[in-house]
């Protein structure tokens, strides 16, 4: 699969996995807001091949949040959330607070505790949904 990024000098993909509650409520939370029509959305759950794109596998865009920013680099974790936030005026402070070292170090040990407490969360959220679908 070939991104807009790579195709598009400044666009923004991201690779979510839209299989994970999680990951999908928070994916239709940022494409409501404005301007993310400016970035390239890709469920890595609905991709067939191993790889989504060059550098990135499947296994591990499922397994951790990457984007390919304006830049043309791939990114993961908190760095991947800072690139998303940039292009999104609501975000936009946000993304430009975690830019130095230690505030994007910050983020990223952040994104890897979540990482730890993520099937967890997505476990509550699955039964939370199956509880209200059930009679």
């Amino acid at each position: 699969m070939t991104s807009r990024s790579a195709d598009t000098p400044g666009a923004v993909t991201v690779f979510y996995d839209g299989a994970c509650p999680l990951c999908e409520r928070e994916i239709a939370f940022y494409r409501k807001c404005r301007n993310a029509d400016a970035i390239d959305w890709v469920d890595v759950s609905q991709c067939t091949a191993d790889e989504v794109t060059p550098g990135l596998s499947k296994a591990d865009a499922l397994a951790r949040f990457h984007v390919i920013g304006a830049e043309g680099e791939l990114v993961s974790g908190g760095t991947a959330f800072r690139e998303v936030w940039t292009v999104l005026p609501a975000f936009r402070i946000w993304g430009r607070l975690f830019r130095g070292r230690l505030p994007s170090w910050l983020l990223n040990k952040a994104y890897d505790i979540f990482l730890r407490v993520r099937p967890g969360l997505q476990a509550v959220l699955l039964r939370r949904a199956a509880t209200e679908r059930s009679p």
